[in-house]
């Protein structure tokens, strides 16, 4: 009875390890989709997974400043930077840890039974044994290995800490453009609005018109065609900004509906000019740009690892002792048992070197050599793209500043065009098609303009990126 009982579970054992290794299978075959039961399982899994609340008001209107804020504290992106920060820095710590000796307790216990054979009689002998034992081990000198191993942990930690504020700069970056975006849209939204009134003030006097026998009815049905062109360009601009609020949701780690209200584009200050030389602005990008500073001490950490390389050459001295309290019951048949206590221990000194290893030393060595070159071919070629996307970012930004000049010019120039030729067509002097061109040149005008005023905003706030600026102290002040 009791065989079977384990036959049958050793039998449900199988079956279960067989179940769980048929669902970690690879696809039957590759023009069906993989199914298993473990993918509802996961499903679930990623269902639990979710953003912290939302502290977003919805009824509140945010500036740019606070955005980001709330963009720091809660995008999930950030958190993981932090924590990749927190590990390397363990990590540092586990490499200091080397310079320290170590200290281990054991304890054993133990109970040995065997025949004995004495003569051509076997006796049996039972041993039991209690030993508690500290083992110290620390390494005396070992050429520079540990402190090579110490620097580029530290160095590795630099580098993940440059990068932690890297992942910030684009963090910022991302919600800037996105505000920025979300900004463009609800001015297109208003600039539709008022082409579409527009539209329906020319076919309300082409109306009026034919019902004084002053217009023909082409006349109003190309008039009745632009109110419908109007109506079907705000619909578009509509599915624009729904879609640059959901763009500035994610960028601010929360849910893709989360309605997030901004500032007025009228409300916000348009910059006239650029403060500052370009070649300065290139230099402060070289100085203060994070993923130029993970990569220099990217150097740091390969020069670090050829000094331990080159360690590898050298012997290396270690100590070790250990001390043990010992306790033995000797129990023997046909004799007395037996007892003893006693504190035993040892010190020890080696000396370790590697006399040869077919090669491995010097190749580790070549190795390390070769990619502190390498790290550092990688560093200039980090700062000839830092240069340059500074060079293009402070070029589109004078672009910009020029385009919304022409911008307000053009339209001053459409806004009186089109006054003055709904007032002609009214007098009869001028034709509808007159009023209806002028009428798509002011849409126009009025679409160019909250491109140009965002578009400035856009440049300004990348050639920050570029630079750096963005997560530097005090460079949110004075930020449009």
């Amino acid at each position: 009875m009791v065989r079977a009982s384990i036959q049958s579970v050793l039998v449900l054992s199988v079956l279960t390890n067989a179940g769980c290794a048929f669902s970690q299978s690879a696809p039957a075959s590759p023009d069906h989709p993989w199914r298993s039961s473990q993918e509802q399982q996961i499903a679930r899994d990623a269902q639990a997974i979710r953003n912290p609340t939302v502290s977003i008001d919805a009824t509140k209107t945010y500036p740019l400043a606070e955005l980001i804020d709330y963009a720091e504290s809660h995008h999930p992106v950030t958190r993981v930077a932090w924590e990749n920060a927190r590990a390397q820095a363990a990590a540092w710590g586990v490499a200091r840890a080397e310079l320290y000796p170590t200290l281990a307790a054991i304890a054993l216990s133990g109970v040995n039974r065997a025949e004995v054979p004495f003569g051509s009689v076997f006796y049996r002998q039972t041993l039991s044994t209690f030993e508690a034992t500290l083992d110290l081990e620390y390494t005396v000198f070992d050429f520079g290995a540990r402190a090579g191993r110490i620097a580029a942990a530290s160095a590795e930690a630099l580098a993940v800490n440059f990068s932690f504020n890297d992942t910030h700069r684009k963090v910022i970056d991302q919600v800037e453009q996105a505000y920025y975006g979300l900004l463009n849209a609800t001015g297109q939204e208003q600039a539709a609005r008022a082409s579409l009134a527009n539209a329906q003030a020319v076919q309300q006097a082409a109306e009026d018109r034919l019902k004084n026998g002053l217009a023909t009815l082409p006349d109003v049905l190309e008039a009745r065609s632009a109110t419908a062109q109007a109506q079907y360009d705000l619909q578009a601009v509509l599915g624009a900004q729904a879609i640059a609020r959901g763009d500035l949701a994610t960028t601010l780690g929360a849910p893709v509906a989360t309605i997030v209200r901004v500032q007025p584009l009228d409300e916000l200050r348009i910059p006239e000019s650029i403060g500052g030389d370009v070649d300065q602005v290139i230099d402060r990008a070289l100085e203060q740009r994070p993923d130029l500073l993970a990569q220099v001490a990217e150097i740091r950490a390969a020069d670090a690892k050829i000094k331990e390389a080159r360690a590898a050459y050298y012997p290396n001295l270690a100590v070790s002792a250990e001390a043990s309290a010992q306790s033995l019951y000797f129990v023997q048949q046909a004799l007395p048992a037996g007892h003893v206590a006693d504190l035993a221990g040892g010190f020890n000194v080696s000396l370790n070197w590697t006399v040869f290893d077919g090669g491995a030393r010097r190749n580790r060595l070549l190795q390390a050599q070769a990619d502190a070159r390498a790290a550092q071919s990688q560093v200039a070629v980090t700062r000839d793209q830092i240069a340059d996307e500074v060079w293009a970012a402070y070029s589109n930004l004078n672009t910009a500043l020029r385009q919304r000049e022409a911008a307000v010019a053009l339209l001053d120039a459409a806004t009186q065009s089109y006054a003055a030729a709904l007032e002609s067509y009214n007098y009869g002097v001028r034709n509808l098609l007159d009023v209806t061109a002028a009428q798509k040149t002011l849409a126009q005008a009025r679409s160019t303009d909250v491109l140009a005023r965002t578009q400035v905003l856009a440049s300004l706030a990348d050639l920050s990126f570029r630079a750096g600026d963005s997560i530097q102290p005090g460079a949110r002040v004075g930020r449009p």
